[in-house]
């Protein structure tokens, strides 16, 4: 425990205390009187200040959503807990409490400057994904093994780093090895790393940096392998031909298949098999070039789309703002001279006038976002009818290649069917004993059970490819329908925006006019 808060009542993180934090360090005088009236909302909030205040458990931080600085220092929390929602954290201060292990980081990818000075940590972990942390302040801790500092090297943006009060410390060495194996960092220690120590670290320490180098080489490639492979299926995926360009669905079709795995040990069926696998996996190639080629096509329809979507808005709201101009420049000069003018008669007509001027921008504000509503209706309707031929051209060609795969997959059946009942009366006669395992001879009982093993392996293979084809139906329909609800969703809430705005201009407008008369008046 620290020694400051050994007596110290433990505090939780309420609304009562997040509210006082927030209106000290809020503005102040007049201000934050008014702040204070009106309410600080948490989620626009980028600075807070938690520090000394007795704080066991980090709580109720959800609603910081904007938050970039956050400082708990000098509190008695002993587990990082409770920052997943505080994704824009650019700067946490953790010093002086009680943390014995590093966690609950993995969601602050945009983190920078990291204290957790002062505390009981003993191995550097879980910081994988503090990809861009600069600042890593984590002296006097327990951290006593030169090899764990080793994990710092995947910082390639570290630059400060401070050590100072562990015990690895007091191996006269640490320097070097930390100049040597973190080559990118410039202060250790609040200090500029002298180049003479980082020379001499890497001669010291040469072999095992080559040997890290090579070993991060590998790594590396491997890493950019396994990111290419996944954006690879991530794009299969989006056509929704994913794992059709090889023999995935034929091998997924034996997966299962018990029965068929042992009949295709059989005399003349590898040939068999091998001519079906042949077959099965061409087609299912040409499933996904097509997949491939029509993804390409629906992209370019969305996109098309969009631009005659923007097209549109643009173009309303370029004629929406020509109008409010022209209102501009002809009642601007009136609204000043009515300020000007003693006669309340003439005052009240030219505040009549300017008024009606008002309904009437307000009339041609919304006639035009009523065209514009009829304008973007027809475009979408015709956005609909291209989505659905394209879904129903994507469907009629995979259903009629997913047909040839099952055509391949009737004739294998029969021809492994006769093939089985010729090899039944071989069975029968004796001549295979040497040539079957027992799996095998145990289907060649008689007529019945061959028939119902080559059977029941025909219905697995049948019913692999109807999900598969059930499976690229259901998602491109998804697809489609999902895309149009997104479409009218958005249009409908850029509606309402539009309108809103409208009437919060008009209603400006008019506040200033009856501040104006109410001027007058008095």
């Amino acid at each position: 425990m620290n020694g400051l808060y050994d007596t110290a009542e433990p505090n939780v993180i309420d609304d009562v205390m997040l509210r006082g934090a927030v209106e000290e360090q809020g503005p102040k005088e007049e201000a934050g009187r008014i702040a204070k009236a009106e309410g600080i909302e948490f989620k626009e909030v980028t600075n807070l200040r938690l520090d000394f205040r007795q704080i066991l458990k980090i709580d109720n931080l959800w609603q910081f959503l904007n938050l970039t600085r956050l400082q708990l220092d000098n509190n008695l929390i002993e587990r990082i807990r409770g920052l997943d929602t505080l994704v824009n954290l650019v700067w946490l201060d953790l010093s002086f409490n009680n943390i014995e292990v590093i966690e609950g980081l993995s969601a602050l990818t945009k983190l920078e400057d990291l204290s957790l000075y002062n505390n009981q940590i003993s191995v550097f972990e879980n910081m994988d994904n503090l990809k861009n942390l600069q600042v890593l302040s984590i002296g006097n801790n327990n951290l006593a093994s030169l090899e764990n500092l080793v994990y710092l090297r995947r910082f390639e943006h570290l630059r400060t780093l401070n050590l100072a009060g562990n015990p690895l410390c007091e191996d006269e060495n640490h320097k070097l090895f930390v100049a040597a194996h973190l080559p990118n960092l410039v202060y250790l220690d609040f200090r500029l790393l002298d180049e003479n120590i980082r020379d001499i670290g890497n001669v010291k320490y040469q072999y095992s940096i080559e040997e890290l180098n090579h070993n991060e080489t590998l790594e590396r490639v491997k890493r950019e392998k396994e990111e290419q492979s996944q954006q690879e299926l991530d794009k299969n995926k989006a056509a929704y031909v994913e794992y059709l360009n090889g023999p995935f669905m034929f091998e997924g079709m034996y997966a299962e298949d018990v029965d068929g795995t042992q009949l295709s040990t059989l005399p003349g069926v590898d040939e068999l098999v091998d001519s079906y696998r042949t077959k099965c996996t061409e087609v299912c190639q040409a499933i996904f070039d097509y997949g491939l080629m029509h993804h390409e096509k629906r992209e370019a329809e969305i996109t098309i789309f969009k631009e005659c979507l923007q097209e549109a808005v643009t173009e309303n709201q370029e004629t929406g703002a020509k109008k409010i101009h022209e209102f501009q420049t002809k009642n601007n000069a009136l609204f000043d001279a009515l300020s000007q003018i003693t006669d309340q008669q003439m005052v009240d007509t030219q505040s009549l006038q300017y008024s009606q001027d008002i309904a009437q921008l307000m009339d041609s504000l919304l006639m035009l976002e009523l065209q514009l509503v009829d304008q973007l209706e027809e475009i979408i309707k015709e956005y609909e009818r291209n989505i659905s031929e394209l879904v129903s051209s994507f469907l009629e060609t995979v259903q009629s290649l997913m047909a040839q795969v099952r055509d391949l997959e009737n004739q294998h059946h029969e021809k492994l069917l006769e093939l089985s009942i010729s090899m039944l009366e071989r069975v029968m006669k004796g001549e295979m004993d040497e040539e079957m395992t027992d799996e095998l001879r145990a289907l060649f009982v008689d007529k019945d059970t061959i028939v119902n093993a080559v059977g029941a392996s025909h219905d697995i293979h049948l019913l692999k490819i109807d999900n598969r084809e059930d499976e690229l139906v259901t998602n491109i329909n998804n697809w489609a329908t999902n895309l149009m609800q997104k479409v009218q969703r958005e249009e409908l809430q850029r509606n309402r925006k539009r309108v809103a705005e409208i009437n919060m201009y008009i209603d400006h407008l008019r506040d200033e006019l009856d501040n104006l008369d109410g001027h007058e008046q008095i």
